[in-house]
């Protein structure tokens, strides 16, 4: 009796072994690259645009899904801390009425896809997957607490409108093109204010609104020349860099005292 029980969960064994197997031999890879991984800021830098494009690499016995597949980019650079504030206007000006930190955010986030997220995924998936700037995690310190909040949250909508007038946070749902059924690309704008740092591209591959595969890749935007060097220099010795703008300041006005002078 034992040993048929034995050979019973060999068996089951096997053949747990060979399902997945063959669902690991079905499973798409994604294959993808960027025109340029490292973006130098010079002082006439005004933007640019980068390229991301791919491949969904299939084995033979894999076939492409009746729908096609569906393409959602993220790209998220340096996180940092924010402030967003609330004015009021009280006895006829405005003061802040109330504020809210929002903590390690992202300073530049784009969403990029092949056409709307709502038709793409169910709205618990496209919260799950963090897709869409209604969907991404954006913590907030709310009292004593940490944590995210509804997507309606007036100062969340805030925060998220006053980045995209910068230009440093965007959605576009037809920016992913598919050049074949397995073949993509799209464009990464970077606007003239993009932070220096490093930069992270989500790539994730659905179909028939279900999660199938997911990469990343990344690049890096980096300051050269004389700004470089003012700023390493406020980094590594701020109490020196502090004294010299001083100096610079007082110079000049000094100088301007004496070509304005009146005789």
């Amino acid at each position: 009796m034992r040993r048929r029980a034995t050979c019973s969960a060999i068996g089951l064994a096997l053949l747990l072994g060979a399902a997945f197997i063959a669902d690991d031999a079905r499973a798409e890879h994604l294959i993808v690259s960027v025109s340029n991984h490292r973006v130098t800021v010079t002082p006439n830098y005004s933007g640019e645009e980068l390229v991301l494009f791919g491949s969904i690499e299939r084995d033979g016995d894999t076939p492409i899904p009746r729908a096609g597949y569906d393409l959602v980019v993220t790209v998220s650079g340096p996180r940092i801390d924010m402030v967003t504030r609330r004015k009021e206007r009280r006895f006829g000006i405005w003061v802040n009425a109330d504020s809210r930190q929002f903590l390690k955010v992202p300073a530049y986030l784009s969403t990029f896809a092949n056409r709307p997220l709502d038709k793409i995924a169910a709205p618990d998936i496209l919260r799950r997957q963090q897709l869409g700037l209604n969907n991404v995690l954006l913590t907030q310190r709310v009292g004593p607490d940490y944590a995210d909040v509804v997507a309606g949250d007036p100062f969340r909508r805030a925060f998220i409108r006053l980045r995209t007038e910068q230009g440093l946070y965007r959605e576009n749902t037809s920016a992913v093109t598919f050049l074949t059924p397995t073949l993509f690309r799209t464009g990464i704008p970077l606007p003239a204010e993009v932070p220096i740092g490093t930069y992270t591209i989500g790539i994730k591959l659905l179909a028939d609104g279900a999660l199938i595969t997911k990469t990343e890749t990344a690049f890096e935007i980096v300051k050269v020349g004389f700004e470089q060097f003012v700023a390493t220099a406020a980094r590594q010795h701020g109490l020196l860099y502090g004294v010299a703008t001083a100096c610079m300041g007082l110079m000049a006005g000094w100088m301007a005292s004496i070509v304005f002078r009146r005789d």
